[in-house]
């Protein structure tokens, strides 16, 4: 089983927070990028952030300063720590983990709804 599995998604309120994980299969290659994507009812698949395996982040517009990703590589783990969170956060959260054969994989991916 390769695919990462995501948790950490529910229902907050406008202003909330809430921490999403995302667990990556251990693998004979190691792991490059990690990232979290989006998707909203009707619309495309979106970048929310990614972070490398050195610790360089790079992230959306729309989420700079309000939302955070983070790794730990020894638990071959992915966080995003979404603060301030807004109705037009609500998504489906996908994790994506790209490995060093040049293989990523999506999870299912976890909804997060923020109501108003």
């Amino acid at each position: 089983q390769v695919q990462p599995v995501e948790s950490g998604g529910g229902l907050v309120q406008a202003g909330g927070s809430l921490r999403l994980s995302c667990a990556a299969s251990r693998s004979i290659f190691s792991i490059n990028t990690m990232g979290w994507y989006r998707q909203a009812p009707g619309k495309q698949r979106e970048l929310v952030a990614t972070i490398t395996s050195g610790g360089d982040t790079n992230s959306a517009d729309s989420v700079k300063g309000r939302f955070t990703i983070s790794r730990d590589n020894a638990k071959n783990m992915v966080y995003l720590q979404m603060n301030s969170l807004k109705p037009e956060d609500t998504a489906v959260y996908y994790c994506k983990v790209d490995y060093a054969s040049g293989i990523g994989y999506w999870g299912k991916g976890t909804l997060v709804t923020v109501s108003s």
